[in-house]
């Protein structure tokens, strides 16, 4: 009688799959996003800032590190989202000599247009693949959310 699979042991193969469908997942979000959205210009690196941002005022250090990228590349983004009005500086009330950074009015309406039109496409994408499908998608997002928590990425945006 041949040995139960060990459930510690992945599948290569699963985990290539995994990762070919993330992938594919993120590329498809993005152009379609362009289609639904054609007026959208905005980065997607603006787009993950903005959604930090959503969550509370952050020095620009500290938006560096959830991102996980380098300080002087965050002044950058956040130079353009400043011109186009999505943020704004406040005083840090912790230390006069910095500032944080939060959304405006017009990021959060952003965002949400974001988001809207994300959903939208999802939704539709949902709808037209089997039911059975769509149901096994929906039911592994427990364990989509807990995985991105594994890889760092925890409900508060970016470790």
């Amino acid at each position: 009688m041949p040995e139960p699979a060990d459930p510690n042991v992945l599948d290569p193969g699963q985990v290539q799959r995994l990762t070919d469908a993330v992938t594919r997942l993120r590329r498809a979000l993005r152009s379609s996003i362009r289609t639904e959205y054609p007026w959208e210009s905005l980065p997607m690196a603006q787009v993950e800032l903005l959604q930090t941002l959503a969550m509370g005022p952050l020095r620009v250090g500290e938006l560096a590190a959830r991102q996980r990228l380098a300080p002087n590349t965050v002044s950058g983004l956040v130079g353009k989202m400043l011109e186009a009005g999505f943020v704004d500086r406040q005083a840090d009330p912790g230390d006069r000599r910095t500032a944080r950074i939060a959304l405006t009015e017009a990021g959060h309406r952003q965002l949400a247009d974001w988001q809207r039109a994300h959903e939208r496409r999802l939704a539709t994408a949902l709808a037209a693949i089997a039911p059975e499908d769509s149901a096994a998608v929906l039911s592994a997002l427990d364990g989509l959310e807990r995985l991105a928590t594994a890889l760092g990425e925890g409900p508060e945006g970016p470790a």
